[in-house]
């Protein structure tokens, strides 16, 4: 595809993003801050301290655990010599996001 052409498609989906995460940012912070006004119990605000720090935490470890399957799955595809887009190479990287997931998944109860 013509690099005239991807660009500014990419920019385009970039900006459109970042602006969605932004608004959503936005968001749940005045939704926090409205929440907590509305209830002054000091045990309400630590319970949605906690609650988001470990939102967060999870949020971290998912993503770490699908970008390390992730990369498995590129060292695999790389080490076996594939150069082309086909079932074998898509069946890896979805297998691998499925693994990721479900690694995922145990260790999320494990440590909740």
């Amino acid at each position: 595809m013509d690099k005239g052409i991807m660009v500014p498609i990419v920019l385009f989906l970039c900006i459109t993003l970042g602006i969605t995460y932004v608004v959503r940012l936005l968001v749940n912070a005045r939704l926090r801050v409205k929440m907590l006004q509305a209830c002054s119990s000091k045990e309400l605000v630590e319970a949605v301290v906690q609650s988001d720090s470990h939102r967060d935490q999870m949020t971290a470890l998912r993503w770490g655990i699908l970008t390390v399957t992730e990369a498995i799955a590129f060292g695999i595809i790389q080490a076996a010599g594939w150069t082309d887009i086909n079932a074998g190479v898509v069946a890896v990287l979805l297998g691998a996001f499925g693994l990721g997931s479900v690694l995922f998944f145990v260790l999320a109860r494990r440590f909740s």
